[in-house]
């Protein structure tokens, strides 16, 4: 069965808003309570990926890299993020060419 894939991501940028809507617990804890919302999802296991302190201008970020790495493999059913700009700053065509290749659920929280 695949899984729920979680991204947190607050980057350096980010440390002068470092309050806590915009925390890597206040992230997980937001979408933690959306996923038992969800009866399709709360079945599934979830996976967490993170990456604290890294920028969303690009996608050589650790924790994204081993959610890229699962994705691909296919072993993930759903991402969720609390905003599009936690995946990535590039909104445009990052998060649309692996929905389109690999990942057809991703949820945005906010």
């Amino acid at each position: 069965m695949k899984k729920v894939a979680m991204y947190l991501r607050l980057s350096k940028e980010d440390e002068y808003i470092r309050d806590e809507s915009n925390s890597i617990s206040s992230q997980r804890a937001l979408i933690k309570k959306h996923i038992r919302g969800i009866p399709e999802l709360k079945k599934m296991e979830t996976v967490e990926f993170k990456d604290d302190g890294y920028t969303g201008k690009n996608m050589n970020r650790p924790g994204m890299q081993d959610l890229l790495t699962m994705v691909k493999a296919q072993k993930i059913g759903c991402i969720v993020v609390k905003d599009i700009s936690r995946f990535s700053r590039e909104t445009i065509w990052k998060p649309a060419s692996i929905w389109n290749r690999y990942c057809r659920l991703w949820v945005c929280v906010s």
